[in-house]
């Protein structure tokens, strides 16, 4: 009697989406839109930290740090639900994250050949928006307390405690985002679960961690004001914690797959995901 084969903890092949396999067109296209995509993000959100932090009337009103990071993340999080839900999102997967660009691939749904170009174009366009955000507002941005909206951990803090704050809260949004894509009538809900999970993840980590948990949000600000400290954490944390998410989503469940690398939660063209047929056997 022929044996069954044993599971491989290779990452799967891309394609449950119903996708076409990417050309090097279609990826340097979507990386493109990637880069889009970031860039305004980290435009919103330095111009956010500008005018929420920095010297403006709603900081003359708003005094308490946490009452402002608690603004903050309730702009950014309907910033980042938006782009997911807008046309350049929906064609490239509004991932804006290298760690989430990272976990679709690793959990089947994303060609390995786009993970390198949508990370740079990520890293790229944070960098721009920040620049061009600076560029924009002037010395309000760039000086403290907005400082290109760079992220710095609460006093005390060391790497090893930051890398697990921030690896942690990675894990927890990768797994929640990785099991609604995999039902069809939770996966179009993802947007509001990525703005609500940034969102509160702003005013309750803001003040230890930072709050990053994505390598392209401290890219760009560490850059632009030249503050590297910690910017290793904040680029390799978030990957750890989407690989240890992946793994753990690989391992629950398992007649349940992933439908699709696109945060929106349907096919490109809008139409709801579909449960794929059970394997005769």
């Amino acid at each position: 009697m022929p044996q069954t084969p044993a599971p491989s903890n290779e990452p799967k092949p891309a394609g449950r989406s119903g996708d076409a396999p990417s050309s090097p067109v279609v990826i340097a296209g979507h990386s493109a839109l990637e880069f889009l995509l970031t860039c305004v993000m980290l435009f919103g959100v330095t111009t956010i930290c500008r005018w929420v932090i920095g010297p403006s009337f709603i900081s003359q009103h708003v005094h308490q740090i946490h009452l402002q990071l608690l603004f903050v993340g309730a702009v950014v999080g309907v910033l980042i639900a938006a782009l997911i839900l807008s046309r350049p999102g929906r064609t490239s997967g509004g991932h804006m994250n290298p760690a989430i660009s990272f976990t679709m691939w690793r959990l089947g749904v994303f060609p390995k050949a786009s993970v390198v170009p949508y990370i740079v174009a990520q890293l790229m366009g944070s960098a721009l928006g920040v620049f061009l955000a600076s560029a924009v507002w002037g010395p309000p941005a760039t000086r403290p307390p907005a400082a290109y909206a760079l992220l710095q951990p609460g006093p005390g803090w060391t790497a090893a405690e930051l890398f697990a704050g921030e690896a942690a809260s990675m894990a927890v949004i990768v797994y929640l985002v990785g099991f609604f894509l995999r039902i069809p009538r939770l996966a179009p809900l993802v947007p509001c679960l990525v703005g609500v999970l940034i969102g509160a993840a702003i005013p309750l980590l803001g003040t230890t961690t930072g709050g990053s948990i994505n390598p392209a949000r401290q890219f760009g600000p560490a850059v632009a004001s030249g503050q590297l400290s910690f910017l290793w954490v904040y680029l390799l944390a978030p990957m750890a914690g989407a690989l240890l998410a992946a793994l753990a989503l690989d391992r629950v469940n398992k007649h349940r797959t992933v439908l699709t690398h696109r945060l929106c939660g349907t096919k490109k063209d809008g139409a709801p995901l579909k449960e794929p047929p059970e394997n005769a056997g």
